[in-house]
């Protein structure tokens, strides 16, 4: 089969002054907050990066391991599965493991377009030149925005499977993610099909494990984030005087990350004009990573207008749904 050339379209609707503002606001909002929380977009720097890059293959954390697993062996079941000749993926960064489904996608040389969605433009239009040398018969047309603002801007092209990975869906709290699939929902068509990965809840020692290694390489990746803060913000944090606390809360099934004041102390944010005061043992909750059970990440979807065509679990707990809007 003859394929079309490879292209690259960037749409951006998200520049990097507007999303840097963004968080300077939400940062204001958080520290400000009873309780103090900071959002997980504050771990992302090139050190931040590099951290999770290590911890996801440190024997404690199991998600990325897993969920690859399940995508280099049913990629091309999901794909076939979803009549997709197109891949939608929020939250795409470099595109690593979407390369299991770009192989499914362009198999025999068949044209396919991939839409890769994040609110990084160098990042996305590193990846997708990369993307295009791998694929000869990959169109990209990427999307600059927020996933929580801007999906209506994600193009109309053929037959498309949105892709949302990483259990990424779990940093959501559940009003957050009922906005979120409600406003997933209104932008697919009835041929379109929703890809989800969701981590399943399990053991409380494995979660809290996964979240604690014995290495410290995730107490290391959360006290980073007040090197952010600090380079960014021109804070004057000092990480050393803050406990990395990982803990399952119960109640609200997931796993929560906080960093605790180990001594009564103020920190100055001469960016936002701010002095943040902490008593000691008084904690700042920097992420939130929900657990679910396919039957209630079902019924979630189930009430956005869903409904669960496929699923794929692996070991030890996360799985794959693939979903089609309900009638």
């Amino acid at each position: 089969m003859t394929s079309s050339p490879s292209t690259v379209t960037v749409d951006v609707h998200l520049t990097d002054e507007e999303w840097d503002a963004a968080m300077v606001e939400e940062c204001r909002r958080g520290l400000t907050a009873t309780p103090k929380v900071l959002s997980p977009v504050w771990f992302y720097d090139a050190r931040g990066s590099q951290l999770f890059d290590e911890i996801t293959r440190l024997p404690e954390y199991y998600p990325t391991r897993a969920e690859r697993s399940l995508l280099a062996e049913h990629a091309a079941a999901m794909v076939s599965a979803a009549g997709a000749d197109t891949l939608v993926e929020l939250g795409s960064g470099t595109s690593d493991k979407t390369r299991h489904l770009l192989d499914a996608l362009t198999a025999d040389g068949r044209p396919a377009r991939y839409v890769p969605f994040d609110v990084s433009e160098a990042t996305v239009r590193a990846a997708a030149d990369q993307l295009v040398e791998e694929y000869p018969a990959l169109q990209v047309h990427a999307v600059i925005g927020d996933f929580n603002r801007h999906l209506g801007a994600i193009p109309v092209e053929g037959r498309r499977l949105v892709a949302f990975l990483g259990s990424t869906i779990g940093n959501l709290d559940p009003d957050e993610r009922r906005r979120f699939l409600g406003a997933l929902r209104l932008v697919l068509g009835e041929d379109d099909r929703f890809l989800l990965g969701v981590d399943l809840v399990k053991d409380r020692d494995v979660l809290v494990r996964a979240y604690d290694d014995a290495d410290g390489v995730t107490a290391e990746f959360n006290r980073n984030a007040l090197c952010h803060l600090n380079d960014r913000l021109g804070a004057t944090f000092d990480p050393a005087t803050f406990r990395h606390v990982a803990r399952w809360d119960e109640a609200a099934s997931r796993i929560e990350m906080h960093l605790r004041s180990t001594l009564e102390q103020a920190v100055r944010l001469d960016a936002l004009d701010l002095e943040v005061r902490f008593d000691r043992g008084e904690e700042l909750r920097t992420e939130i990573s929900t657990k679910f059970t396919m039957e209630g990440i079902a019924a979630e979807l189930d009430e956005a207008a869903f409904d669960v065509v496929r699923t794929w679990v692996a070991e030890p707990g996360f799985g794959l749904l693939l979903a089609r809007p309900a009638a």
